[in-house]
């Protein structure tokens, strides 16, 4: 046989000693299990930290949103005010509040000359927040009005609740 250099591994079954083995390996396993996982605090650390990171986007994209439908309803409204402008040229006249924004997709009765629907759909539009438009003819600005609500349904408000109007300045 040659003889044994002391560089060379020596199995822990040569050493005489029980278990070591064994305890190489369970060290071996914690250090592995120990680089692959996270811990708890440092799951609850990122889940806190994306938390933060959608409120503050959240916070901007839904007042992002409030204003995007202040700005469809007054598209809309100058829309309908166009509408108003054709029914005017070819009936002489504004559809009065009893006739209202049903004039544009109707013939109201006694109208004769009306070459509708002035509006493309079949029913007038509902502002953005899902409330009807108010109509009044003759107003005090203006040969008429179109205001909508705004988010809250009432007369009055700041901000996405602030009433919109076609004779606004």
């Amino acid at each position: 046989m040659f003889p044994m250099s002391s560089s060379s591994s020596v199995s822990p079954a040569r050493t005489g000693r029980p278990g070591a083995d064994a305890t190489r390996r369970s060290r071996h396993v914690r250090g592995r299990a120990r680089v692959g996982g996270m811990t708890l605090i440092e799951i609850l650390v990122v889940l806190v930290l994306i938390g933060i990171v959608l409120g503050i986007v959240g916070g901007n994209f839904i007042g992002k949103g409030e204003k995007a439908k202040a700005d469809a309803a007054k598209i809309e409204i100058s829309q309908i005010g166009q509408a108003l402008d054709l029914y005017k040229l070819e009936i002489g006249r504004y559809p009065t509040t009893q006739e209202g924004l049903q004039a544009l997709v109707a013939a109201p009765a006694g109208v004769t000359n009306w070459n509708g629907p002035y509006w493309k759909k079949a029913a007038v539009p509902k502002d953005p927040w899902g409330n009807e438009y108010k109509y009044v003819s003759p107003a005090q600005n203006g040969p008429y009005e179109i205001t909508s609500l705004g988010a809250d349904g009432k007369e009055g408000g700041e901000g996405p609740n602030k009433d919109l109007s076609s004779n606004a300045q």
